[in-house]
This record gives C-alpha cells, sequence and structure tokens, in this order.
C-alpha cells in the first residue's frame, strides 16, 4: 500500500486502518475497501464494502496485537486460519479476487446524483418495480459496493424517481 494513503485511513483498531483504494490503483478491481497494518503499510485484506473492512479489522484484533512490527504479526499469524476467518465479514486476501479485464469498477461503492438520475430513466424505462431495480442494483457498479444505509437511500431515491411500486 502507498503510506500517503495512510492520511486519508481510518484507524479501525489499534495498528489497523481501513481505507479506499486509490481511483488508479487497480481499476478493475471491485474490491475497493483495504485494511492495511498501520505502522509498516502493510496491505492485510480488501473487502467490496467499507462495513465489512471494518467487521474485517475488528475481527483480526483477536489474532495478534497489531501494533507490533510487521515480520512480529506475521509470525503471530496463521494465514489460512486468517482468511478463513476474514471470509465471514466478506473480507478477501488482496489480489486474490477475479478482475474484470477492461472494466473500470473505481467508483464501486460510491453514486452521483447523475447515476441515480442514470438509473431512474432506466427503470422507469423498463418499467422495473421497486424489487426490479434491487435486484438489478445488486450486481452492478456503482450500487454492489455500497454500505447498506447508502444502498438503502440510493435505492429509494431510484425508485421514487421511476415511480416504481
Amino acid at each position: 500500500m502507498d503510506l500517503s494513503t495512510l492520511d486519508q485511513a481510518t484507524e479501525v483498531a489499534p495498528g489497523l486502518v481501513v481505507f479506499r483504494l486509490a481511483p488508479d490503483h487497480q481499476p478493475h478491481n471491485p474490491q475497493r475497501w483495504r485494511i492495511g497494518h498501520k505502522t509498516s503499510g502493510l496491505a492485510i485484506a480488501d473487502s467490496m464494502r467499507r462495513e465489512d473492512a471494518i467487521k474485517g479489522a475488528e475481527l483480526l484484533t483477536t489474532l495478534t496485537d497489531w501494533t507490533q512490527d510487521a515480520d512480529t504479526v506475521k509470525a503471530a499469524i496463521d494465514p489460512t486460519d486468517m482468511f478463513i476467518k476474514l471470509s465471514y465479514v466478506w473480507c478477501i486476501e488482496p489480489g486474490t479476487e477475479p478482475l474484470a479485464p477492461g472494466a473500470d469498477a473505481s467508483r464501486n461503492g460510491t453514486y452521483t446524483d447523475a447515476d441515480i438520475e442514470e438509473a431512474a430513466r432506466e427503470a422507469k424505462g423498463d418499467g422495473f418495480s421497486a424489487y426490479d431495480i434491487l435486484i438489478a442494483m445488486s450486481h452492478t457498479v456503482p450500487w454492489c459496493g455500497l454500505d447498506t444505509e447508502d444502498f438503502n437511500e440510493a435505492h429509494n431515491r431510484i425508485s421514487t424517481l421511476a415511480n416504481a411500486t
């Protein structure tokens, strides 16, 4: 990880930070949230949603003292066991998720008013119900990486604008 990104990282547990990957860093990777080791910058795990990355960092605190140097932390952890545990909170090993060649997922988990308006226009044109919109959103960028509240807000706005029932 680029240590300059630590300025924008949130320390969610002693020695562990969560931050969003820069748009130009692996733009075809939908896993935009990273858990990192604060002192060394070591990339520990990735997640599609910020909520899950935070849960992953909290889970990691049960494995070792992350305020120690990277070599001490690495020696204290069984990586296989760690990633099995992290999988229960939707976190994966960095670089292990199949990437979509040529697709730009750098905005995964973010949306703008223009995104909402475009999605509503498409949903209205297709005659989608609120349920249809929900299903469509759950499988597409930028919606699939939204945290729960953000996803619900976006869904409600799209449904309202599309006059979906």
